[in-house]
């Protein structure tokens, strides 16, 4: 049974209150074999459907619920693998098991705990999303990154607050940005995709944005024109959605710890980041899509992530319930100069 809802509320100092509760993750198809090529699928009997333009018809909802469970960096006991045993897949599926069934529990009982928090899923046999490096581990930043991490605000790990720019731009909601929101979160996964002549259009349920992507050869824009989600310009190669992004405005976090495995801390972006993508469909139910990320003003060297995109038509969208003047960021800011200006005496700590 399909269940989902969200819930957006804030505590005066104890975080952003986000909640919601979502549709069982799909089936395993698209677990083995995440980094195939396209073509392997059927023997080469399947074909891309077209649009009635003519273009290779990618239009459905591809929620990325079924990855919750799959780490942003590989674990180190992995190796240079980039996917598991049969033995190291049961232990996986059995954690996400007793995960689910906790939820259902709590759902029985009409409770609110971290089943209202999280969408069910099922293991992957991916040992991380990211596939290069070929350990699967983040890059270095950069030495200038490493100075402008700790600048960045955002609620994850700062505690004091004075500012609207003390918090990342997801917890104000204006943007969850890029690369952040094509990956998992323990909710609103949902990604759906829309063509029109001359356009992809990339719907996403977290912060309801949409990533509109020309695919009529057009010229990018002017360099001086920055944007939060940046600039993207497509064009296909085959049957595979070709996806290049720049004019970024530097401002956005490239990863968060929002992402499940995530490094930890800020990560910072520059304006002369670039994102390709590549939406390679596999099956009528399957897309393998890749990200690479070049950023060399805060990265050592550019990374890859790689994961299946599993058709979920009856996927259902619900209202992210956000908005840029929410109370979570007024109380952060004013409970925190209140406790600054009325510290705690070490009796009132004990």
């Amino acid at each position: 049974m399909r269940r989902r809802g969200f819930a957006w509320g804030a505590a005066l100092a104890g975080g952003l209150v986000l909640a919601a509760c979502g549709a069982p993750g799909s089936s395993d198809s698209g677990q083995k074999s995440a980094a195939a090529p396209a073509a392997a699928a059927d023997a080469g009997q399947w074909k891309v459907p077209r649009t009635e333009w003519g273009d290779p018809d990618l239009r459905g909802k591809w929620p990325i619920s079924t990855l919750i469970g799959t780490p942003f960096q590989r674990p180190e006991k992995y190796g240079d693998r980039q996917f598991m045993t049969d033995e190291e897949y049961g232990e996986v599926q059995q954690r996400l098991v007793a995960r689910n069934t906790a939820y259902e529990r709590e759902i029985k009982k009409n409770k609110m705990g971290m089943g209202h928090w999280a969408e069910a899923t099922e293991a992957q046999r991916l040992t991380s999303l990211l596939v290069d490096p070929p350990n699967g581990r983040f890059p270095e930043l950069t030495e200038s990154a490493k100075a402008k991490a700790p600048l960045m605000g955002s609620s994850w790990g700062r505690t004091v607050f004075d500012k609207p720019t003390d918090f990342d731009t997801w917890d104000r909601c204006i943007t969850r940005g890029l690369p952040p929101s094509m990956f998992p979160f323990n909710y609103n996964n949902g990604i759906e995709i829309h063509q029109a002549p001359g356009y992809v259009v990339v719907r996403l349920e977290m912060i309801h944005e949409a990533r509109i992507i020309p695919v009529d050869g057009r010229p990018p824009l002017d360099p001086a024109i920055k944007q939060w989600m940046g600039e993207s310009r497509g064009h296909w190669e085959g049957d595979t959605l070709v996806v290049e992004t720049t004019n970024f405005n530097g401002i956005g976090g490239m990863t968060n710890v929002g992402i499940p495995g995530s490094p930890r801390g800020n990560v910072p972006t520059s304006t002369h980041m670039k994102i390709t993508e590549r939406f390679a469909p596999r099956d009528a139910n399957t897309i393998d899509y890749s990200m690479t990320v070049d950023d060399p003003d805060d990265l050592v060297q550019p990374w890859t992530a790689r994961y299946p995109m599993v058709r979920d038509d009856g996927y259902e969208f619900f209202e992210y319930a956000c908005n840029e003047d929410n109370t979570a960021i007024r109380n952060y800011i004013t409970t925190s100069r209140y406790e600054r200006a009325h510290p705690k005496s070490e009796k009132d700590k004990k």
